[in-house]
């Protein structure tokens, strides 16, 4: 690399600037604030660990996305950290060891190999709350509605929300049985809603027509609460496991709308995303104009057991950096007081008082004459009458 082209970072990575780092502070400190009024504990994970431990639960899903390295203080592999779920998991499985339900959240950066999306980061700033030890609805209801919460705080509008229930394709997959490969490439044409693929591929099956009709008919159970009706209509006949997936959406469905200005709900029962790592609800928020969703959770019981403790788990993530394109809340005008160099005891004396009331005082130094402006300051101390008073720069 030449020497004018040493400040480039590598594609996908990228620093954030004064004033888009203040509105990821205020962003970050208000989720924050928001996750311990419902009563989640902050924890701060490592940004690297032990490979085998880093990718419990989400597997293959983000082994490719994983930076590795050797430790040399032991030569085994280690890994950065691609999602924070894992890791808060272990956290309650190993270290906090709590009978009763344990509610955590975490914000911090995670690295991946290639970015989610054309053009997005390597390096998002995951933050998200994950709730462990309860498998009853009220738990998946609580963690939609967080989620729901969080996006309003951050200001992000025309969030449409989608709820599925991974059990329903599982289960129908299974009568069907369609074997290991058929159901992968199934799976994926359900994702890409591909509607000639999935009739293909159910064509070139030997499932009964029954299992082939259900599949095929997922892709049109999306929309409003209707779709469960219809959907239990549709699936009449199908395995216990779908009437069960059914009756457990609607059932964290009903609790989490039972909450004061809860906003319109969907449904998308082919939405699977997640799929080989979510075992219940899921549910995914999407805003106009992006393809992706823009925060995904759900239920993900049992991560815990290669910790030696296996636990109900549901949560949610999301990405800061995207939230902070997508946000309608402007950047916050910096403001300060600028104060004189020299000055001596009482200067110092009253820039302390003002620093500890948590007014911001940038302080001159020696022969810098650059105005108010450059340092963010919309004011300026001066002595009038023995006293040092702030007044608005002129």
């Amino acid at each position: 690399m030449s020497t004018k082209d040493r400040w480039l970072l590598p594609e996908g990575v990228e620093e954030i600037l004064p004033a888009e780092a203040r509105r990821a502070e205020t962003l970050r400190r208000g989720l924050l604030d928001l996750f311990e009024g419902w009563g989640y504990e902050l924890v701060m994970p490592p940004l690297i660990e032990y490979l085998e431990s880093l990718l419990v639960g989400a597997g293959s899903e983000f082994d490719l996305q994983t930076f590795k390295v050797t430790d040399q203080l032991t030569g085994r592999l280690m890994g950065m950290r691609p999602d924070m779920t894992p890791q808060a998991a272990r956290i309650d499985a190993h270290y906090l060891k709590r009978s009763a339900p344990v509610r955590l959240c975490y914000a911090g950066s995670v690295l991946r190999t290639r970015p989610d999306e054309f053009g997005g980061s390597r390096e998002p700033l995951q933050f998200g709350a994950e709730l462990f030890g309860y498998a009853g609805s009220q738990a998946d209801a609580e963690v939609l509605s967080l989620m729901i919460a969080a996006l309003r705080l951050a200001d992000i509008r025309e969030a449409h929300i989608d709820l599925g229930h991974v059990g329903v394709f599982r289960g129908l997959a299974a009568q069907a049985n369609l074997g290991a490969e058929r159901e992968k490439d199934l799976f994926d044409a359900l994702q890409r809603k591909a509607r000639n693929e999935v009739e293909a591929l159910l064509a070139g099956s030997d499932a009964a027509a029954a299992p082939k009709r259900m599949i095929a008919g997922l892709l049109d159970l999306s929309g409003g609460r209707e779709v469960l009706v219809r959907a239990r209509e549709q699936l009449r006949g199908a395995p216990e496991q779908v009437t069960r997936a059914l009756d457990e959406l609607e059932a964290a469905v009903n609790l989490a709308m039972q909450r004061p200005g809860q906003q319109a709900l969907y449904f998308d029962l082919a939405e699977l995303s997640g799929y080989h790592y979510y075992t219940g609800v899921v549910f995914s928020a999407f805003v106009p104009g992006h393809g992706r969703a823009i925060a995904r959770g759900g239920r993900y019981d049992g991560i815990g057991r290669t910790f030696g403790r296996e636990r109900a788990a549901t949560g949610f993530g999301a990405d800061l950096r995207q939230w902070l394109r997508l946000t309608a809340t402007p950047t916050a005008v910096l403001a300060g007081i600028l104060a004189p160099d020299g000055g001596g005891a009482t200067l110092q004396a009253e820039v302390t008082r003002l620093r500890a009331e948590g007014r911001r005082v940038v302080m001159r130094l020696a022969g810098d004459t650059s105005p108010a402006s450059d340092f963010g300051c919309d004011q300026e101390l001066v002595n009038k009458n023995g006293r040092w008073v702030a007044q608005p720069v002129k």
